[in-house]
């Protein structure tokens, strides 16, 4: 995006700005919601999905360059902080009185890259239709990055009185590069993000046929890591059967991870989930989510073995996971080649020994000819938030107030920059917009090729983190 088109946006903005001022400036408690207001949250939001920022390489310097511009627009100081010029953070602050401890919002910049040939919808055009935005990062991750900026936008105008200082995080490389973006800022800038509570991308409203079912909120999530399973044997030719041959050698050691089920955890979050869940099903599904939780093996297990068959997104919540990815073997058909290797992806329970753990899967294997080790160092580290306390209540009560709906603390099977902000004891809530569950098998969700967000859950999101955040930071006599 040029210049010139930035300046024009941001023209456009103050005009709409001044007219959102007015609405909102004798109840700063309450979230915006009129015409005006979501006509600049739609501006911004496309015109972030309209810059690509795919990672590799990101480039998400084309994000930051557009909200310093907004930002510095209306007077909210800004900072950059970057280990790689092209790919930076952004961070901005709305002073309080500090009372009380910081709340940091964060979003992501970078996308998942995207193949054009694909898409019905130009990947970058933020084309609405239907009533909804379609393009790469409608819903992973720029409603977050908007919904923050249109916080921050908000706070500033109206000249709330915040008992805390308000953070907003626009940063880099949340698509498998941490180490431009939150392991960089934990590392190297911890005192411009430091706060008692963080909310993030990680959760999210369930709808059904376009009702509400329930909210989840991440308070853990598993740890990604990759295993390499290499099987060597001698090279021959094709013609000629071979006991050593690589290829069979790997074949079955996959086999046999694949087939491998690992201990069943429970924690804090996972044994909250099921026991409201079994509230909200039919009493023979409840029965399942009831007996996982038993510490007797022979209830747990049946129940365990009904929730991999029927809802294997339910068991990876209680196991570590092993899901064989990639196979690399062989470069002719008459070619026995002498080595074979396969990418296990690995997400880790929380509770898991790592230290141990490849030790289990070599025993699993049980072949010294078959070499086991972890593909990549950790760089998403293991943790939780707590459940008990102001954050979380918050979320519940505005969670009540918005969707109408209960909400069931959540460990994500996925993984999400939370983890790297976690371990330096900031409590992390993943939250986000009401997405259909229809979408996804469909081909509409997160990293898909027809990504899209109804407009009207984008606007409700706004409104509901802006609550969520003003509830915490308002200043009380």
């Amino acid at each position: 995006m040029t210049t010139k088109t930035l300046l024009l946006l941001t023209v456009g903005v103050l005009a709409w700005s001044e007219q959102t001022f007015r609405f909102v400036r004798d109840a700063s408690a309450q979230a915006p919601a009129n015409a005006a207001f979501e006509a600049e949250t739609m501006q911004h939001f496309q015109a972030l999905m309209r810059l690509d920022t795919s990672s590799p390489p990101g480039n998400e310097i084309r994000a930051v360059d557009y909200l310093k511009q907004v930002l510095d627009k209306e007077g909210i100081p800004s900072q950059v902080f970057a280990k790689d010029p092209k790919r930076p953070n952004l961070v901005a602050r709305i002073k309080g009185n500090g009372k009380k401890r910081p709340i940091l919002v964060l979003g992501h910049t970078d996308v998942v890259t995207i193949d054009p040939a694909k898409w019905t919808h130009p990947p970058f055009g933020a084309v609405r239709e239907g009533g909804y935005v379609y393009g790469r990062g409608a819903v992973d991750d720029k409603d977050n990055l908007v919904a923050s900026l249109m916080m921050v936008l908000t706070l500033k105008r109206t000249n709330a009185a915040l008992d805390r200082d308000v953070i907003f995080l626009a940063e880099s490389g949340e698509e498998g590069a941490p180490d431009v973006g939150a392991q960089f800022m934990i590392d190297n800038h911890l005192d411009a993000i430091n706060a008692e509570y963080c909310f993030a991308e990680g959760g999210g409203v369930v709808r059904t046929g376009g009702v509400v079912q329930q909210a989840n909120i991440g308070t853990t999530e598993k740890e990604p890591r990759f295993v390499e399973i290499i099987a060597r044997g001698p090279a021959g030719h094709g013609s000629v059967p071979s006991k050593n041959n690589a290829v069979t050698r790997l074949s079955a050691a996959v086999g046999k991870v694949a087939e491998w089920s690992p201990p069943l955890r429970i924690n804090e979050t996972t044994g909250a989930y099921f026991r409201k869940l079994a509230g909200m099903v039919p009493p023979d599904i409840a029965k399942h989510y009831r007996d996982v939780l038993s510490p007797d093996p022979k209830v747990s297990k049946p129940a365990s073995d009904w929730l991999l068959d029927n809802q294997p997104t339910h068991w990876s919540m209680l196991h570590t996971s092993l899901v064989p990815t990639i196979i690399d073997a062989g470069f002719r058909y008459n070619v026995i080649p002498s080595e074979a290797k396969a990418t296990i992806d690995v997400r880790l329970h929380p509770d898991e020994d790592q230290a141990s753990f490849l030790d289990n899967v070599r025993r699993v294997i049980n072949d010294p000819n078959v070499e086991v080790r972890w593909g990549r160092e950790r760089y998403r580290p293991a943790g939780g938030s707590k459940i008990e306390t102001e954050a979380f209540a918050v979320l519940e009560a505005q969670i009540k107030k918005h969707y109408n709906t209960v909400v069931l603390p959540t460990m994500g099977t996925g993984a999400t920059d939370m983890s790297n902000i976690r371990s330096k004891g900031i409590q992390c809530y993943g939250i986000g917009p009401a997405l259909d569950t229809e979408d996804g098998p469909k081909g509409f969700g997160a990293h898909s090729d027809q990504e899209r967000i109804l407009e009207s859950e984008l606007h409700r999101f706004v409104r509901f983190q802006y609550d969520v955040v003003m509830e915490l930071v308002r200043a009380r006599k």
